[in-house]
């Protein structure tokens, strides 16, 4: 195959298309038209690992499928050898859809490949998705703003290299949200840093466990309790943090004794 595709590649009459969708939090039933669309016009799709089985099944029969998987620390592929990957297809005439899990744009390098797909001289289509965020919130009765409660959200990463360095002061608080992506594994420390730089320990925190998926969870504790509840209730990825006043009007378990108390003391 890969023959195939070199053999192809100045040839411009040969040259696909490539088109980057995002496959929503997890259930397959919030996919868009658009991206329903997009599969089934595919000869290719490179997909995320945590993509759902029942989306793949979308694409034709015949369609090649490839996983570049990335979980925290463990990648199939570098982020280099898939924009290459990608490319390839395209200009060996291939309709590629790359499927990213949530919203390409958000947390899914998707900007990166945007550029890659570019600098070849290749048209790209993005077709957005509904964010792990917006998804996994909705799910769980949770409003991201609320106009008694936040007149602002923030989006940030969880994992990212030097998080003690980055200034997050102003982002969580009163009257403003805050939702950490891939910030299970090193819930602790988010914390120590929200506390650190001056979020009271007692604000309302919501973990969102594998939002829309079977076997979903929304458990809620304060700031100070976060890492040790990740530890002792086994939180695994994908999930959610949503730090904020907000947490209180959703419909998750608390798990944090006297947890009520404490917030019936901030109303």
């Amino acid at each position: 195959m890969c023959d195939g595709i070199m053999a192809t590649l100045l040839d411009p009459d040969a040259r696909g298309r490539v088109i980057l969708v995002g496959a929503g939090p997890g259930d397959p039933g919030l996919l868009t038209v658009r991206a329903v669309e997009a599969l089934r016009s595919a000869d290719v799709v490179v997909h995320d690992g945590l993509i759902d089985p029942r989306v793949l099944d979308l694409a034709p029969p015949e369609a090649h499928r490839i996983s570049v998987a990335k979980r925290r620390a463990r990648h199939t592929l570098p982020q280099e050898a898939i924009n290459a990957l990608i490319v390839a297809h395209v200009m060996a005439g291939s309709v590629v859809v790359r499927l990213k899990g949530g919203d390409p744009f958000i947390f899914g390098r998707g900007g990166e490949e945007v550029e890659a797909v570019r600098a070849a001289g290749l048209a790209v289509e993005v077709i957005p998705g509904v964010s792990a965020a917006l998804g996994c919130a909705a799910e769980a009765m949770l409003p991201l703003t609320h106009r008694d409660h936040s007149s602002a959200v923030t989006f940030v990463a969880g994992q990212c290299k030097g998080l003690t360095d980055q200034d997050w002061s102003g982002l969580a608080g009163q009257g403003r949200t805050l939702v950490i992506y891939m910030g299970v594994a090193t819930a602790e420390a988010i914390a120590d840093k929200l506390i650190a730089d001056g979020v009271a320990p007692d604000m309302p925190v919501a973990v969102l466990e594998k939002g829309t998926l079977p076997g979903h969870r929304a458990l809620r504790t304060l700031l100070a309790d976060l890492g040790a509840m990740v530890s002792r209730e086994q939180v695994a990825s994908p999930a959610i943090i949503v730090v904020g006043e907000v947490v209180e009007l959703s419909d998750a378990e608390d798990r944090l004794a006297g947890y009520a108390k404490v917030a019936e003391t901030m109303a």
